[in-house]
């Protein structure tokens, strides 16, 4: 009862003007959305973040892949961090969950494809697509881009819009998969062509069908780039601001 009511929150909100005082009530709504997730993933280490489709199983050969892939950028040191779902979501937590490294994800609450998976160290539950968006880029020093939905290039395109405009820093993006993300490949160049973005634009993306090379990547363009380790500075957790 309680998610039919947020959904029909957000719609209500997105509908148009309404009084201040339900503009307000959203904004506090929003913002301690937000406060919730700063104070449960203040203690992560340095991220990589995972996107890809809902509906793959575990027999699936991209739910195989990823959770391989998972398991070899869990072992540089980063926490997988994905929206805390079904299928890659859940084969990229599995990854580094079955052998003991951090596995974090940040779920959002739907009518289907909602719940949880168990593969998750910790989590929180969002009910807006928008702060659910900030909190998996906030965190993430690379984004593992597997095949997926609408879903996916969504969040792929947050993320490339963000690093394109500077808004955040140059990121490594990988497109896991070439075959699949060969036809956005060809749209992007268009638009290169087409002088709508520029050419230098599609050199922020890796397509690729290999577990080395992406790991290689990443060590190239996050580890190095950023001067990250595997020795973090480690923070006292406060009850006070509801921390664990």
């Amino acid at each position: 009862m309680a998610d039919k009511r947020n959904n029909q929150s957000e719609k209500q909100f997105l509908s148009g003007p309404r009084s201040r005082w339900s503009e307000l009530v959203f904004v506090v709504k929003v913002a301690g959305e937000l406060v919730r997730a700063f104070r449960k993933f203040h203690f992560l280490g340095p991220c990589i973040t995972f996107f890809g489709s809902a509906r793959f199983d575990e027999n699936h050969p991209y739910y195989e892949k990823t959770v391989s892939l998972a398991d070899a950028i869990s072992k540089m040191g980063f926490t997988i961090l994905t929206g805390g779902g079904p299928g890659i979501m859940e084969a990229a937590n599995r990854g580094a969950f079955e052998q003991g490294r951090e596995s974090i994800g940040c779920n959002i609450i739907l009518p289907h494809e909602q719940k949880e998976n168990p593969y998750l160290h910790q989590w929180v539950k969002m009910n807006y697509f928008f702060t659910r968006k900030v909190i998996l880029i906030k965190y993430s020093y690379g984004f593992i881009v597997m095949p997926g939905g609408m879903g996916t290039v969504d969040e792929l395109f947050e993320a490339l819009t963000l690093i394109q405009t500077g808004k955040i820093s140059s990121f490594p993006i990988v497109l896991f998969g070439k075959e699949y993300w060969k036809p956005l490949n060809a749209q992007l160049e268009l638009m290169a062509e087409a002088g709508t973005i520029n050419k230098e634009d599609l050199k922020l993306l890796l397509y690729t069908d290999s577990e080395e090379e992406v790991i290689e990547h990443l060590q190239k363009h996050a580890v190095k780039e950023f001067g990250l380790r595997k020795k973090r500075i480690h923070f006292s957790p406060r009850k006070i601001f509801g921390e664990n």
